[in-house]
């Protein structure tokens, strides 16, 4: 077991030997210490609670970090070129669950900001899941106490809401999907 260099290009062999929790988009490591804040957690314990409420009795499976997230270029999952750990998953074909975690995008990924993974949230994390399809992706970010829904058409995310503090976060994908932004910052 080893850490990785971060400023060299690997592969998900090398990710296989990496110490502790790490992810892997375009070759490049991302350590994701330190732990969350206690706020972050209680954010994504609020709409863990209702996704599973959402999705109960329903044929999608939600999944909280640590989980990973498998992308391949070539649809080999086996040996994947990028590996995320989504604080929020919603897969919708069980088909593309494994052992080890979700091969191929979910339907919809949910990442909370911290200071350290902002840049790669909006960035990187954003790229790459429309790039590989994820139909929803949604940025909640405790600080300006927002909470952006991306979802895609033709490709790429077209459609983009903006949510604030006293509004109801809607769904796109599933239009009776709705969290009350109030009960996410009320920590």
């Amino acid at each position: 077991m080893s850490n990785p260099d971060e400023k060299k290009i690997h592969t998900y062999q090398d990710w296989l030997t990496w110490e502790g929790t790490w992810e892997l988009i375009n070759g490049k490591a991302y350590n994701m210490s330190p732990s969350p804040t206690s706020l972050h957690q209680f954010i994504v314990g609020e709409l863990h609670f209702a996704l599973r409420t959402y999705f109960q009795n329903r044929s999608c499976y939600v999944f909280v970090a640590p989980f990973d997230v498998f992308f391949s270029e070539s649809e080999e999952h086996q040996s994947p070129d990028h590996v995320t750990q989504p604080d929020l998953s919603v897969v919708c074909s069980k088909d593309q669950i494994s052992k080890n975690g979700c091969h191929g995008a979910p339907t919809i990924i949910i990442e909370v900001l911290s200071p350290s993974t902002a840049l790669k949230d909006f960035n990187e994390k954003f790229n790459l899941y429309q790039k590989h399809g994820v139909q929803e992706y949604w940025i909640v970010d405790p600080g300006n106490r927002t909470v952006h829904v991306y979802a895609l058409e033709d490709g790429s995310y077209q459609i983009r809401d903006l949510y604030t503090e006293q509004e109801t976060i809607q769904s796109i994908v599933f239009q009776d999907l709705q969290v009350p932004m109030n009960t996410l910052f009320s920590l």
